[in-house]
């Protein structure tokens, strides 16, 4: 058995969500603090052009009391209105430049809704020295294709269901890969294979894995040369990779 790969990063899924609120200042501090080498959260836009941390087009799922329902769709809602909606323990949703204050990890942004493409850009040119941790994921071609434009020397990662996720990609994924130019896959387990992973690395792409519930998933994804695992449960996740390296060394 080889061994295993340095570079497999645990990557805090919207922070340390299985122990603060997603999404939020806190959640994203307390991976750093439980170790995560990345961090991934999620874009969209306000109704006037800030670039917010959020999951989810409404803020419905994750208010916490009715203050925060029903107030339609975040696109429609100024900042101001978002920010004082508490989305758990007190927080409120950050802005992208806060998340870049607060944060010291590679990053994985990942882009929920293409109008928000340009304000991301326009924030990540102005802050080279964040720019250099970061890497624009989403599931829309057409937003990979608009950074591709507007922020060209930041890295790109398509994400999927699974593999081919032939629903959403008919053309197939290699072709969405190279139109977007897109360095980095991040698949969901579903149909993902090792002859798949190898295809993939063979023609220049980083496969990464989500979700990551357990330490088969680990083991196997450092015996696939995988790069990461997202996690909902950072704490776990670092366990697990200590314990499959370990595993992995004794066989």
């Amino acid at each position: 058995m080889s061994t295993p790969p340095l570079t497999y990063a645990v990557v805090g899924h919207r922070g340390a969500m299985t122990e603060s609120p997603e999404n939020t200042l806190a959640s994203f501090r307390l991976a750093e603090e439980i170790g995560v080498h990345e961090l991934e959260f999620d874009v969209r836009l306000s109704a006037d052009g800030v670039a917010i941390i959020v999951h989810d087009a409404t803020l419905d799922r994750r208010a916490a009391d009715e203050c925060g329902r029903g107030l339609g769709p975040v696109a429609d809602l100024n900042y101001e209105q978002i920010r004082g909606v508490d989305v758990g323990a007190g927080e409120c949703v950050p802005t992208f430049e806060d998340v870049l204050d607060a944060t010291t990890v590679t990053l994985q942004v990942e882009l929920k809704a293409v109008e928000a493409v340009p304000e991301v850009a326009r924030i990540t040119n102005a802050r080279p020295d964040d720019a250099r941790r970061i890497r624009f994921t989403s599931f829309l071609p057409e937003a990979l294709h608009r950074l591709r434009e507007l922020a060209p020397d930041v890295p790109r990662g398509l994400i999927t269901l699974g593999y081919p996720d032939a629903e959403r990609h008919p053309e197939g994924i290699e072709t969405v890969l190279a139109a977007t130019g897109a360095s980095a896959f991040y698949s969901g387990w579903d149909g993902l294979t090792l002859d798949v992973v190898r295809r993939l690395q063979d023609s220049g792409h980083e496969v990464g894995a989500w979700p990551v519930r357990g330490l088969d998933d680990v083991r196997r994804g450092l015996e696939w040369g995988l790069v990461s695992g997202t996690v909902d449960d950072p704490r776990a996740g670092c366990a697990w990779l200590s314990q499959a390296r370990r595993l992995i060394r004794r066989d």
